[in-house]
């Protein structure tokens, strides 16, 4: 069945840029874009349905390649705290900080995490979002990290959106395992994985990187088991020093490295040279109120591409909006509004490994867009927060919630 989308702008974001098509048209057929273009050079056929989209910019539906949706509990309260003068390590000695996330996703059911994981996706989708990619890492034993990616994939198959899996056991050390790091890395290595990857609940590992995390030794040591298990890696890297752990990521051609303020132009090069996409996350930045910018200059000269997400969490972004990320990009990081776009739509599809069928408008690519009633593509980064007048389609299917 063959639908037709008309009187609309379109950005397809092919190669990174709007590449705009003014007085477009685009054919659907089934959840497949069959044919884009101007309007003045449409194939003629017949349509089962005729959309007239009013004039409106349409874009790539966003893609938000980097969140931690499913989580128990909420810390706003350590968020006064810190505003109040208590400091990061007096709320981590007191149970707080990661530890008190894992506490209450661990006592969570899995009802429990779906209901209120749902109600932050639905904020994400509202804003345009059609793909994400959801990471575990707050239960940090086999059944709940587990249990964290079972809600992930439910998430995928009862909403209208496409939903990555991403194992972050590696993302800190569970109380269970105080001062043994490397026995936990080895429950990661020889037990949890497997586990996880044999119940088809990973599409791909990450891993945190970092002093206070794990050692590039330990990170890459998970590194090499998914690679055996035949699973793509990506990695939380030089977000609070320099360790070089975006370099490690590129050596085993992982899909991206994240964060990435501390990184240099020698980890430009090794990820311009892997194709390793150098994923940003400026809520993090903002709310963390960092001041250390991530090398902008080193990843433009090197080639590098650059996504841009949510980082949706609990403790240092609880972002639930993508377009308002796209404007901190700008403001932040001096990133134009058309870098920005392609960051949350053709980079964040090859930042989660869809590129070849997601993150733009083009023939035979999935048919997720986002007719937006703006006038100019910048607008997406231009306005902050609100609800854009918008039609969402995803799979050639209008959606609403």
């Amino acid at each position: 069945m063959k639908t037709l989308w008309q009187h609309c702008h379109v950005a397809t974001m092919a190669q990174g840029a709007y590449s705009i098509i003014e007085d477009a048209a685009i054919v659907t057929s089934g959840a497949h874009i069959e044919w884009v273009g101007p309007r003045s050079e449409l194939p003629s056929g017949d349509f089962a349905a005729v959309n007239d989209l009013n004039g409106a910019w349409v874009t790539p539906g966003l893609i938000d390649c980097h969140t931690h949706t499913v989580f128990g509990g909420n810390r706003s309260d350590e968020f006064e705290k810190r505003l109040q003068g208590v400091s990061y390590a007096e709320i981590a000695a007191s149970g707080g900080g990661i530890a008190s996330t894992v506490r209450a996703t661990r006592v969570a059911s899995e009802e429990q995490l779906f209901a209120s994981a749902a109600r932050r996706l639905k904020s994400l989708m509202r804003d345009g979002v059609t793909s994400v990619e959801i990471k575990s890492g707050y239960g940090l034993d086999l059944a709940n990290e587990g249990k964290m990616l079972r809600v992930a994939r439910r998430l995928g198959a009862e909403l209208p959106i496409s939903v990555r899996t991403t194992c972050l056991a590696a993302h800190a050390l569970p109380p269970e395992y105080k001062d043994r790091a490397d026995d936990y890395i080895d429950h990661i290595c020889a037990e949890m994985l497997p586990a996880l990857a044999a119940e088809g609940l990973v599409d791909a590992v990450d891993a945190f990187c970092e002093y206070l995390a794990f050692s590039p030794e330990q990170v890459e040591r998970v590194f090499i088991t998914a690679q055996k298990l035949g699973l793509p890696v990506k990695l939380h890297a030089e977000q609070l020093s320099s360790l070089h752990g975006s370099s490690l990521a590129a050596r085993y051609q992982a899909l991206s490295a994240d964060h990435l303020e501390f990184m240099d132009e020698d980890d430009a090069i090794a990820m311009a040279k892997s194709g390793t996409v150098a994923v940003l996350l400026p809520g993090a930045f903002y709310f963390l109120r960092e001041t250390q910018l991530p090398p902008m200059e080193a990843l433009r000269k090197h080639g590098v591409k650059i996504a841009i997400a949510s980082d949706l969490n609990p403790g240092t972004s609880p972002a639930l909006s993508v377009r308002l990320m796209l404007n901190m990009a700008c403001t932040c990081f001096r990133m134009t509004p058309e870098e920005a776009l392609a960051g949350a739509t053709i980079h964040a599809a090859t930042a989660l490994g869809m590129a070849d069928t997601h993150g733009s408008i083009e023939a035979g690519k999935v048919a997720d867009f986002v007719a937006w009633q703006i006038d100019r593509p910048a607008d997406l980064s231009y306005w902050l927060g609100g609800d854009l007048e918008k039609r969402v389609v995803r799979h050639g299917v209008e959606t609403s919630l």
